[in-house]
């Protein structure tokens, strides 16, 4: 039940995009780190599926200035007898973020937007939102917008576009995106964002101390467990916390010791080379659908004016279901867009 928020009300940044991943805490997943696509030959820093033999990303950003973010829907089988609209599909959803960051450079995003959704380019994947964008191209107002891609919708007039104007916050989460968001906690994620801004603002906080302020609003949690609470309802209860604590039922915490088990004399995180999309994963602790499940890791995304970007990702579990210390986990990429 993943989030993302994004704001243009902070003064000294283009852009702020802040992202919770929740998933089965084991499912593999790779740090993140600088790959060449292929073949477009674009240079993407991301966090990569282990899982899936795609190796695709659910949030990325390009040497060029590119950024997708990906949230998958939270539905039923009764919701969705369309084909066309698989809740799963043969295809991992991660090839939707990499078909934005990898796409040639000449193809612009409403080239990308029409081949999405007038092709079969949506098709065959699980329910999802893709937001993404060029943080290169500028207006007189900040940054181009950013378009909400869906296979749930039928033609490109559906397609919201965000971030085009300053002082704006939005959030996204498993279904689908309207300004009037009904779900409590892109409610709250929202408010919590535009206070952190003007908090930060009002501080003059530097980089750091804004940062911190970032992941205190990733760590919000207001998500209700109970003891005697299922499995399904507490997947249920989802929508109403920022933060996922996790939760499994005996099963899942057993699967969790053995995995910490087996990974005692091994890395905390599994690498892979820089061209790997088609190798065949050999040991992904079994299925993926296996363990607790919660928030993952937690990603945050600045542009500033003169087109640098910092980009922290923090791992809260390591590949073997050994929780992590807030800060131990984090990477730290900067780097300013090639023109």
């Amino acid at each position: 039940m993943c989030i993302v928020l994004i704001t243009t009300a902070h003064p000294k940044y283009a852009l702020i995009a802040i992202n919770n991943r929740d998933e089965y805490i084991l499912r593999p997943t790779s740090r993140p780190h600088w790959y060449t696509h292929q073949p477009s030959g674009e240079k993407i820093l991301s966090a990569r599926d282990l899982y899936r033999r795609e190796r695709g990303t659910w949030l990325g950003v390009t040497k060029s200035g590119r950024i997708a973010v990906l949230t998958n829907y939270r539905e039923s089988s009764e919701d969705d007898p369309d084909p066309d609209h698989a809740i799963a599909g043969v295809k991992s959803r991660g090839t939707v973020v990499s078909a934005w960051l990898g796409s040639p450079s000449q193809n612009s995003l409403d080239d990308f937007v029409n081949t999405m959704l007038e092709g079969r380019a949506a098709k065959g994947v699980g329910g999802f939102s893709l937001v993404c964008g060029d943080l290169k191209q500028k207006t007189e107002n900040g940054i181009k917008p950013l378009a909400i891609i869906s296979n749930r919708w039928d033609h490109i007039g559906e397609v919201p576009w965000i971030g085009g104007e300053r002082g704006q916050t939005y959030g996204l989460s498993n279904a689908v995106y309207t300004e009037d968001a009904k779900w409590e906690k892109i409610i709250n994620g929202k408010k919590l964002l535009k206070d952190t801004i003007q908090e930060a603002v009002e501080k003059d906080l530097d980089e750091e101390g804004l940062i911190n302020r970032l992941f205190a609003v990733l760590d919000d949690d207001t998500l209700p467990l109970e003891p005697k609470m299922t499995f399904q309802q507490h997947m249920d209860a989802l929508r109403r916390s920022i933060f996922i604590r996790s939760f499994a039922e005996d099963q899942g915490w057993k699967d969790m010791a053995d995995a910490a088990d087996e990974g005692r004399a091994k890395a905390a995180f599994e690498e892979i080379e820089d061209y790997s999309e088609h190798e065949a994963q050999r040991d992904p602790h079994g299925y993926f659908m296996k363990g607790a499940y919660g928030t993952q890791r937690q990603t945050i995304v600045l542009l500033d004016w003169e087109g640098n970007i910092t980009f922290k990702e923090r791992a809260l579990w390591d590949s073997h279901g050994n929780p992590v210390e807030r800060g131990k986990g984090d990477e730290t990429f900067k780097f300013k867009i090639e023109e």
